[in-house]
């Protein structure tokens, strides 16, 4: 059971204006995560009426799920790594090319307590935000906390991620 706080209501707010904007550009959303498990789907679907613009999720939490289910090279995993820019933006195309969306949103990440690196530290979460055959923006952030925190912090900053890539605005970005 989720106990909405303040900080869950600015999930759902944020889940409401990004389906305002979805709606208006008659746009439809997929998303890819792995370190949020699942998370941002079940804001964005706590929204009524979010199924005229979310098409679907996808949670890929194991490197064999990443590839298998998004299409997620091996030799980018090797080479790189699940937690990296190049991942996050292999799992991106994976979902919009696996599914009926415009626009994408993906997300890897180490949110702790354990599985840190100096090169990757527990935070270090990797975003990719694309329109299909369009527009594409990635980011790395480096967010404090414990888990629950880094991965509310990430949910948070894929939401804003969706607004700036619509043109629309963001809350606390």
């Amino acid at each position: 059971m989720t106990i909405y706080t303040s900080e869950h209501n600015v999930l759902y707010e944020l889940s409401q204006q990004v389906g305002k904007a979805l709606s208006q550009q008659r746009m439809m959303l997929v998303t890819a995560e792995s370190c949020t498990g699942g998370w941002l789907g079940q804001v964005i679907t706590s929204v009524p009426g979010s199924s005229a613009w979310y098409d679907r999720g996808f949670i890929t939490y194991s490197n064999l799920s990443k590839q298998e289910t998004l299409g997620v090279q091996s030799s980018t995993l090797e080479r790189f790594g699940a937690v990296s820019s190049q991942t996050a933006q292999e799992m991106v195309a994976g979902a919009l090319n696996r599914s009926h969306a415009h626009i994408g949103v993906s997300i890897t990440g180490i949110a702790g307590p354990g599985g840190g690196t100096i090169e990757k530290p527990i935070g270090m979460v990797c975003f990719t935000w694309a329109i299909k055959d369009g527009l594409l923006q990635k980011e790395i952030k480096n967010f404090s906390g414990d888990r629950d925190l880094i991965r509310f912090k990430a949910v948070e900053t894929a939401l804003n991620g969706l607004l700036v890539l619509m043109g629309g605005f963001s809350m606390n970005a």
